[in-house]
């Protein structure tokens, strides 16, 4: 059966307009250099000297790549996952090289050959899309359940004692019709009360509405009008439960 944690797009690269992503980007980045620096070091000295020296030289084309991230968030977004990580690859190596040739302008001298800073940003990349990537799988189909739990939560109480009112005004004068919405109502919170997180059949949900309707009817009366153009529906079309 279809669910709801199937529903995770799985060819799109994440959001690097969300502040929240290039957060992560750059303490991934920092804690990277603090990697090499302490790999490099081999006394205190030494390794707040190799800090120094990769902050030095990482930060500032770090920071342009974010930027560049930042701004063409939405292009890349649009792109397949493959093209666009191939993309980002690329533009970072183009982006370091930039930076490495500007610090040598300015400054003069390097802490090393073009190829290691190149290496190190394809490294730290390639680290950075994989954990982007398995953070959004592990987070987008928690985020669905959260909503549809909220949903439910909401949907429960308001509902239930308008219904329990309506069907008693009507248990004397329209027993029959009391007995009907009492058997829509207990349709209706078997969904409710229920584990939610299979997907249903759209027809079914638009039984659901329509049992729903019906409900809101006894207390609305004529104020309530409804038009349904559901021929042209696809009715085994699977959607989570409630979306309606």
């Amino acid at each position: 059966m279809a669910s709801i944690r199937q529903n995770w797009t799985p060819d799109r690269l994440p959001d690097t307009g969300n502040v929240g992503v290039l957060a992560r980007i750059l303490i991934g980045a920092c804690l990277f250099g603090l990697v090499i620096a302490v790999d490099r070091a081999r006394s205190l000295g030494g390794f707040l000297s190799e800090l120094t020296a990769i902050a030095s030289t990482g930060l500032p084309p770090l920071l342009l790549v974010l930027c560049v991230l930042a701004l063409g968030s939405r292009w890349l977004r649009s792109l397949p996952y493959r093209l666009g990580a191939i993309v980002i690859l690329v533009g970072s190596l183009i982006l370091v090289s930039a930076g490495f040739v500007f610090e040598r302008a300015v400054f003069g001298g390097t802490a090393g050959p073009i190829e290691r800073y190149w290496l190190f940003t394809a490294i730290l990349a390639a680290l950075l899309l994989a954990y982007l990537d398995l953070h959004e799988r592990a987070l987008s189909p928690a985020l669905t359940e959260a909503r549809l739990q909220a949903l439910q939560a909401r949907i429960r109480p308001h509902f239930l004692f308008n219904s329990i009112n309506a069907v008693l005004s009507l248990i004397r004068s329209e027993p029959k019709r009391a007995e009907t919405a009492l058997e829509d109502m207990a349709d209706l919170f078997r969904v409710l009360m229920a584990d939610n997180r299979e997907l249903t059949t759209l027809a079914r949900e638009i039984e659901l509405c329509r049992e729903y309707l019906d409900l809101e009817q006894l207390r609305l009366g004529d104020r309530l009008q409804v038009e349904w153009y559901v021929d042209k529906m696809p009715a085994d079309a699977m959607v989570p439960p409630l979306v309606l």
